[in-house]
């Protein structure tokens, strides 16, 4: 995987479907950086950074989660500086951890082909928790760059975090335009509030989790047509 710019400030290291790897986003301000998403390994974190390097870009500050699912979280303890999340996801990271030292990690490597695929070779398991919490939402500005971290009903799970990027026109979804995991079923009440939300927002560029971007107008169409 190559990293791809997306505009002036925002590149992309670009999903993957092998391994279930969602994109994982970078925003540069003039004074500092910030990631969306931590990966799903530590290798997927260190293959993002790796391409940080090489095109001359300063690893992030602060790295900001979309949701608690394994593939955006479980490369946490691997990410440079401080990660933020909103209440909820740092509770289901907790409540996650703890059932993985419960029970051990057969049943997360059950779940699905693609998390084996990651974490073949006995590569280990590892949740961490953020670094810092918030709720509702934050401004934060890494230097003539301001971004808008904030809480969104959507279907795909009851943490989403959206994240903003007004002067590139940007806005990064995670993966809160799916179904629920593993029926991906779709509540339609959810999905209207979340397609209301895009167009207040009225970004001309939309980043899901396991896409390539979007206009807000496909976004839009695709929630209230169930098809997110």
């Amino acid at each position: 995987m190559r990293l791809n710019r997306l505009t002036e400030k925002i590149w992309v290291y670009p999903y993957e479907e092998t391994r279930d790897r969602p994109n994982l986003s970078y925003i540069r301000g003039d004074r500092w950086s910030l990631a969306v998403d931590a990966g799903h390994s530590a290798e997927h974190t260190e293959e993002f950074y790796r391409e940080l390097e090489a095109a001359g870009l300063p690893l992030p500050r602060l790295t900001v989660l979309t949701h608690w699912h394994w593939d955006h979280t479980f490369g946490m303890h691997a990410v440079h500086g401080l990660t933020l999340a909103n209440e909820r996801t740092n509770r289901y990271l907790a409540d996650f951890r703890e059932r993985i030292e419960k029970e051990g990690t057969d049943f997360f490597l059950a779940m699905d082909d693609r998390i084996r695929r990651e974490y073949e070779d006995g590569r280990p398991v590892v949740i961490t928790l953020a670094d810092l919490v918030y709720r509702g939402e934050m401004l934060r500005d890494p230097g003539g760059c301001p971004v808008r971290i904030f809480q969104a009903e959507a279907p795909h799970t009851d943490d989403s975090t959206l994240v903003e990027v007004p002067g590139e026109k940007v806005l990064i979804l995670g993966d809160c335009t799916g179904g629920v995991f593993p029926t991906w079923e779709m509540d339609e009440n959810l999905a209207g509030k979340l397609a209301e939300t895009v167009r207040q927002v009225n970004p001309e560029i939309c980043l899901p989790g396991h896409w390539t971007p979007l206009d807000s107008e496909t976004i839009i169409q695709d929630l209230l047509d169930g098809e997110g």
